[in-house]
């Protein structure tokens, strides 16, 4: 609680550049407190145990302690750490060979896959919350990650474009592909 108080003026930004100028374990320790309420939650939305959410909380931080002086400052530092944390997940999830997530979407062809018009945003936010959560969890990570910033945290067009280090249009087609399986997955759900 103490450190709170000390340092709790300072914003995110200006900590991440006192501890990556310092290589301060201390003063991360104040970014640990802020965050890792978020990226267990997250790191829960990939594993579904608390244990390994727990596991992958702690990996995230390690991880984040050695990467931090990659932190641009031009996005929020709050939307690059869920970025990060929604990478490190993913990349946990490809490697993981033993662990399969259990796919209950509809097997799709990408050759004669053929979007159908624009899934206005309105449908996104009137579905169900425990059939899109089982929905989403069908989805690939990647589609996930990019929903769940968008749609969740609120991240916009630009944070994604300078996040996933792609173009506007190349942001805006994945959101579009993006939804429509969401979509298409939760129409199936029962």
């Amino acid at each position: 609680m103490e450190r709170k108080d000390t340092f709790g003026h300072l914003s995110d930004e200006e900590l991440v550049a006192k501890v990556v100028a310092k290589n301060d374990t201390f003063l991360f320790g104040i970014l640990y407190d802020r965050y890792a309420k978020m990226v267990y939650n997250k790191c829960y939305g990939f594993a579904k145990s608390e244990d390994e959410a727990e596991d992958l909380t702690q990996d995230v931080f390690l991880r984040l302690f050695i990467k931090l002086a990659s932190f641009q400052g031009r996005s929020k530092f709050s939307t690059w750490l869920y970025s990060f944390t929604y990478n490190f997940c993913v990349n946990y999830v490809n490697r993981d060979k033993g662990r399969k997530m259990k796919d209950q979407s509809v097997p799709i062809d990408d050759k004669e896959y053929k979007l159908a018009a624009e899934v206005p945003d309105k449908s996104i936010y009137e579905m169900k919350a425990h059939k899109l959560e089982r929905a989403l969890g069908t989805l690939a990570p990647e589609d996930k990650s990019i929903l769940l910033l968008k749609y969740q945290d609120g991240a916009s067009i630009k944070d994604l474009c300078i996040l996933f280090e792609i173009g506007e249009s190349a942001v805006k087609m994945r959101l579009k592909r993006a939804k429509a399986r969401l979509v298409e997955i939760y129409n199936t759900l029962k």
